[in-house]
């Protein structure tokens, strides 16, 4: 049997109207400390997206998105936040706010050696 290791997930979603608290799942980030892993995985339906928010600004969104992709992968481009270790990246991204892009409550599981895997297998779950 391959050797399990813990991670954390989160959904990640847009909530065009964060008072009204409606939202849609775009993608999921996975945190794997001990493979040293994280990765996002996100698919924009932006006819999905106008249909359920008529008024909301997908280039501004897709902006979000790069800057959140960034920061996961640890590019110069994500600014001060992306040249945090990992872990405190994944924090960074997970931490509650009340914005369009916003993520879910951290959740654990268990994956093996093939994080990347895992994190597909949750997209298609979640996202999809």
């Amino acid at each position: 049997m391959p050797e399990q290791h813990i991670f954390e997930y989160a959904v990640i979603r847009v909530v065009p109207r964060v008072e009204r608290e409606e939202f849609i799942n775009v993608g999921v980030i996975l945190f794997c400390k001990r493979l040293k892993f994280l990765q996002c995985l996100l698919t924009l339906d932006d006819v999905k997206l106008t249909i359920f928010a008529s008024g909301l600004d997908l280039l501004e969104l897709k902006i979000n998105i790069c800057a959140f992709e960034n920061i996961c992968q640890g590019n110069a481009a994500g600014g001060p936040i992306a040249q945090l270790d990992i872990a405190s990246r994944f924090r960074w991204l997970t931490a509650t706010r009340s914005t369009v892009l916003q993520t879910s409550k951290v959740h654990p599981g268990l994956c093996t050696a093939d994080a990347n895997k895992t994190l597909v297998k949750l997209h298609n779950q979640l996202v999809l």
